[in-house]
């Protein structure tokens, strides 16, 4: 594979050669017994592997490639590399039938301290630009395996909506020196227009100008700008677990399949960066979660100006219809 930029947008696009099936016929290399199909553990909870909860692994057919260097060149004015990276797959549960909604408090926190342990490994490489997190639920989304799980990618650049949301970020710093995030937090929370639930610690709205029908955010209330530093706690993996379970429980009452995925800082020790890039970054930029439902039969191909069609008449009719389902907490 290779990666290429868009000289226009900036966007860097994979160019596949080839793909390969990682299941075999009947059997899910996901499951328990079925190890050997897979590559050896980057990660394991417990870690008597006979008795696992938790397992992250390196994607059989990953679209990132570790080994090496970028190998950036030239091709008269367009720019081209390697596809290195990193690719890794997070086991959520060993039931191949549970969703992560599906599951107890403990082990929505057991899938978190993964996320954050491979994250946090990922940044110590200085090659990588950015560390993220998606979720692929249903045919509908992509959903490469039956078995409910999350993937990690580590990349040497950051993606285009992340690059937009740090640059909006710190242009709003910079003009009212406030987190652009925490006052849109503030102004969901005097409202309750958008929002779905809340605790003491974070929080799911449906945002101002939803790109699909019924997309959500979950982001913590109080301010940080990096996932894998913040979710450190006994209490904030139980607040966000619950507030997750219950937020993912309500979507699904409209739809089956989604896209979940992570928006964190980038990685500040990659290199090379100019001096100053990411001087106000942990003042400036918010990490959250967006989840964007797929509804089968409601959704238009963007025009060509890359605006958003959301069938729903409105995020608050969206919100008020989440939140008018009851509490979703077991």
């Amino acid at each position: 594979m290779q990666l290429r930029r868009d000289p226009i947008t900036q966007s860097w696009v994979i160019q596949q050669t080839a793909e390969h099936s990682w299941a075999e016929s009947g059997i899910c290399p996901l499951c328990p017994g079925h190890e050997s199909l897979c590559p050896p553990n980057l990660y394991v909870y417990p870690l008597s592997a006979a008795n696992w909860q938790v397992r992250v692994i390196p994607h059989r057919n990953p679209i990132y490639q570790i080994e090496g260097d970028s190998a950036r060149q030239a091709e008269g004015l367009y720019d081209k590399m390697r596809n290195l990276g990193a690719h890794e797959v997070v086991i959520e549960h060993p039931d191949h039938n549970k969703q992560l909604s599906d599951l107890s408090d403990d082990q929505v926190i057991q899938a978190l301290r993964a996320y954050v342990a491979r994250i946090t490994d990922l940044k110590k490489d200085t090659r990588f630009r950015y560390v993220t997190l998606f979720r692929n639920v249903g045919a509908e989304a992509g959903q490469e395996l039956e078995h409910p799980h999350s993937e990690i990618t580590a990349t040497p650049f950051i993606p285009r909506r992340s690059a937009y949301e740090l640059r909006s970020a710190l242009t709003h710093y910079e003009n009212k020196e406030r987190c652009l995030f925490c006052d849109i937090i503030k102004q969901e929370l005097d409202q309750q227009a958008r929002t779905v639930e809340w605790n003491e610690l974070f929080m799911s709205f449906c945002p101002f100008a939803s790109r699909v029908p019924y997309e959500t955010w979950v982001m913590p209330i109080y301010h940080h700008a990096s996932f894998e530093e913040d979710v450190t706690s006994p209490e904030k993996e139980l607040q966000l677990a619950r507030l997750l379970k219950s937020t993912l429980r309500r979507l699904s009452m409209v739809t089956k399949a989604s896209h979940l995925v992570l928006h964190t800082s980038p990685n500040v020790n990659s290199r090379p960066y100019r001096t100053g890039t990411w001087r106000t970054l942990s003042e400036d930029y918010h990490w959250h979660l967006e989840i964007l439902p797929i509804i089968p039969g409601k959704s238009r191909s963007y025009s060509i100006k890359e605006v958003y069609f959301n069938s729903l008449p409105t995020p608050e009719m969206a919100a008020k219809e989440l939140r008018d389902g009851g509490s979703a907490q077991k």
